[in-house]
């Protein structure tokens, strides 16, 4: 297709280009045979469409802007700008600034046009030296520029051009890393002692809009398919160039050292550029960007089957990444907001583990931190030399994918404790690193249970050095969300005490021991002691007589002290743990007696004197019962109160007990209830049997029911009466004509009640008589009340 006819259909087809990837954007002005004319006409339509309103943002946020990186201008060009004050970057800008770039450079048109561009005899040590040591080419270019430049050649049909440059611009990273890694240690003693570190890029080549690393890995690996022989390929016209200055040799194919491949190049630049040290970007789009291309990356490296010469590799690069202080995301200082390693690190780890163990342990174990959810990071060093951007810490980082972060850091914690498994030293470091680096209960929680699963497994005993370390793990879950809300909460407590048993019964007494700073006193006591004295753990820990009385005594400790930490929620399972033994209980049932007037509910004291009837205690059961009405409020209108049936039970018991006993209780009843239906239902049942006839013990009396005329039952009648008086004005106030049936056979119900005293029947004529007259105005109920009551 001609730029011409490329032109009217990009321009007709405007809404579907405005969102191509920049990077293919940047192969279309990097055209090697454009024309300026026809770059001229490029740069005047992206302006055009960088002016669109929809135009997309580079990093798909309206958040960071950074200054103009594709031809590495000086930071003081747009360093010292406001954010606010910059120019949007959108997905036009780098093509827009990579129009100023042309291919007329001699040094860069011997390189990608000849295989034996070399100089042996050049010296020149600098910084920006055209050639390295070995005398092959180096390709200065801000490296995603320069990357651009290698797939705008592969795009445009130069496959070959594009090889030999990738070569030198990775030629040019080697050098770089090692002139850094001289850098560094040079400097290192000072800068460790103060603490601080600076990061070398803010832009990273992983996760880059223009791919740079994919770039090179890809077109590398192609060459070492032999893709590029099945290519007719392409050549630049470079006539006029001069190379008088040029000393041609004989040298390997396109700049390998003997035994090297394309392969392990492709795979070293990889590595290089994972594990470079590079701020993490603003913006969800950004940052997701930044996890997928290097997991992308990564997926690649895992295709590449590791030889002799690529452990070699490995173990290089991983010993750069150890010692390359700023330049490395795994230096031994780190800037705070740098992207973490821990999914590189976990691939490194792997690969190294079968050829050098203790490299692998180490790279893993310095991936493990993660300084953005430390309280205190390295600061940034505005005091470095030029060639070291730093970045001051002034705001708390946004990090959208931080999720996925913790849940990659918690994949490395996981693989390190499996590959150690049986090794009692590399666990116990491990272990100090997950404690020291993971800040999710969550996670922590999840490495415990996989320690376990693994230390567990049905083919073999159990690795009793592993399950300690998941039991350290577990107790530490606990110690987090102790005083957090957690939705798994009982979840954790229960495998840790499942955990403590396959640990051993030193394990539950110890966890018991220190109950308060692992549980809530309703956790110690409903699943820990629980567990611990039910069959299945005394079997499960192939226990002795003495052995099992000596942690029973322990829950049973732990039962009381939080019953009187907590004695609202525990006191019951206090006094069930300690039935068997008598002063443990006679220990919780004073416990529950003191905190009854104070600190307990009614629910809680009925439910406590209902076991105690079951377990053959009534007069205690009567005790606490009336301790439980004294908390009590029935209202005339509460008839459906869940209290209703302990009121029921605790009248009745008193009942069952003794005429003193139901004496006793009817004064706290009826100052307690209010409720006409209640009291009537009371009243009924104390009038059906004699008091004590079928109380517990044996007791009995003289066998005459009691009379409604005198104490107590009078003064139950009285108030009952009271209660359906009320309750009936109450309910007149407000009645509708919906309510008149039902407020008639309420009023039935309530002449048999009044019917129970001598003169009842008067009583309830007189209070009829009074409705008839005060409420006269609501003639259709009267109307009513007159039919059925006279």
């Amino acid at each position: 297709m001609s730029d011409c006819v490329l032109n009217r259909f990009i321009l007709t087809n405007l809404s579907l280009f405005l969102f191509l990837p920049g990077a293919l954007w940047m192969c279309i002005v990097l055209n090697p045979h454009c024309k300026p004319e026809q770059k001229a006409c490029w740069l005047r339509q992206l302006k055009k469409w960088n002016g669109v309103d929809v135009c997309p943002w580079e990093d798909g946020n309206h958040g960071n802007e950074l200054p103009n990186l594709t031809n590495a201008l000086p930071q003081g060009a747009h360093g010292n700008q406001d954010s606010a004050s910059r120019p949007h970057r959108t997905v036009f800008t780098r093509a827009i600034e990579a129009c100023d770039l042309h291919w007329q450079d001699s040094h860069l048109q011997h390189i990608i046009s000849n295989d034996l561009y070399t100089n042996y005899c050049y010296h020149d040590n600098t910084e920006n030296s055209l050639f390295d040591s070995r005398g092959w080419p180096l390709w200065h270019e801000h490296v995603p520029t320069a990357c651009a430049r290698v797939d705008a050649l592969r795009s445009h049909g130069y496959p070959k051009e594009a090889l030999r440059l990738a070569i030198a611009i990775v030629n040019t990273l080697r050098r770089q890393q090692q002139k850094q890694l001289e850098l560094f240690r040079a400097h290192k003693k000072d800068l460790l002692h103060k603490g601080i570190t600076s990061i070398t890029n803010l832009e990273g080549w992983v996760g880059h809009p223009l791919d740079p690393i994919g770039t090179l890995f890809s077109t590398l690996m192609e060459a070492g398919r032999g893709d590029e022989d099945s290519s007719s390929g392409g050549f630049l016209d470079f006539s006029g160039i001069h190379c008088s200055e040029m000393q041609l040799f004989p040298s390997s194919p396109r700049f390998l050292e003997e035994g090297e491949s394309f392969l392990a190049l492709a795979v070293e630049t990889a590595l290089m550029g994972l594990g470079q040290q590079r701020i993490m970007p603003d913006g969800l789009y950004a940052q997701e960007k930044v996890c997928r291309n290097e997991e992308h990356l990564i997926a690649k490296l895992q295709e590449v089957d590791l030889d002799d010469t690529l452990v070699k590799i490995f173990r290089k690069q991983a010993v750069f990444l150890l010692e390359g202080g700023p330049y490395s995301g795994l230096g031994e200082l780190v800037y705070r907001e740098s992207v973490p390693m821990h999914t590189f690190a976990k691939y490194l780890f792997t690969s190294l583990l079968p050829h050098d163990a203790e490299l692998a342990y180490k790279i893993a174990l310095r991936a493990m931190r993660l300084p953005v959810l430390e309280s205190t990071a390295p600061s940034g060093d505005m005091s470095r030399p030029h060639h070291i951007v730093s970045v001051v810490p002034n705001r708390y980082p946004r990090w959208f994918t931080l999720s996925h972060i913790e849940s990659q850091q918690c994949e490395l914690a996981s693989t390190m404790l499996t590959a150690a498994k049986g090794d009692g030293r590399r666990l116990e470091t491990v272990l100090e690193s997950i404690q020291k680096n993971i800040h999710s209960s969550s996670h922590i929680f999840k490495l415990a249970q996989d320690a376990f699963k693994i230390a567990t497994l049905m083919d073999s005993l159990p690795d009793i050095t592993l399950l300690k370390v998941s039991l350290e793990l577990g107790l530490q879950v606990m110690r987090m969300t102790l005083s957090t809300l957690n939705w798994r909460r009982r979840e954790m407590v229960r495998w840790l005490v499942t955990c403590a048993t396959e640990v051993g019964v030193y394990a539950l007494d110890s966890i018991m021991q220190s109950w308060f700073t692992l549980f809530t006193p309703t956790e110690a006591t409903s699943i820990v002691a629980t567990t611990v004295m039910s069959n299945s753990t005394i079997v499960r820990l192939h226990l002795d007589c003495h052995q099992q009385e000596n942690l029973a005594s322990s829950a049973r400790t732990l039962a009381l002290q939080c019953a009187m930490k907590d004695p609202q929620n525990c006191a019951l399972s206090a006094l069930t743990l300690c039935e068997k033994d008598h002063i443990a209980f006679e220990t919780a049932y004073q416990i529950v007696l003191d905190a009854a007037t104070t600190g307990m509910s009614y629910t809680q004291l009925f439910t406590i004197a209902r076991y105690m009837e079951h377990r053959g205690y009534p007069m205690r059961a009567y005790k606490l019962a009336t301790l439980a009405m004294a908390h009590l409020n029935l209202s005339y209108n509460q008839d459906t109160h869940p209290a209703i049936n302990d009121v029921l039970w605790a009248c009745a018991l008193s009942h069952s007990l003794g005429k003193n006993e139901l004496a006793a209780i009817i004064p706290l009843v009826v100052k307690s209830v209010k409720c006409a239906t209640v009291l009537s239902d009371i009243l009924r049942r104390c009038t059906l049997t004699t008091p004590g006839m079928v109380a517990l013990h044996s007791r009995r009396n003289s066998g005459k029911l009691m009379s409604l005329d005198k104490a107590p039952l009078r003064q139950l009648l009285d108030a009952t009466i009271g209660a359906y008086i009320n309750t009936t004005h109450s309910r007149l106030t407000h009645i509708s004509p919906r309510h008149y049936s039902e407020f008639i056979e309420f009023l039935s119900k309530a002449r048999e009640t009044f019917l129970m005293a001598h003169d009842g029947h008067i009583q309830f004529t007189q209070f009829i008589d009074n409705l008839k007259q005060i409420y006269k105005g609501k003639k259709k109920l009267m109307m009513l009340v007159r039919e059925r009551f006279g």
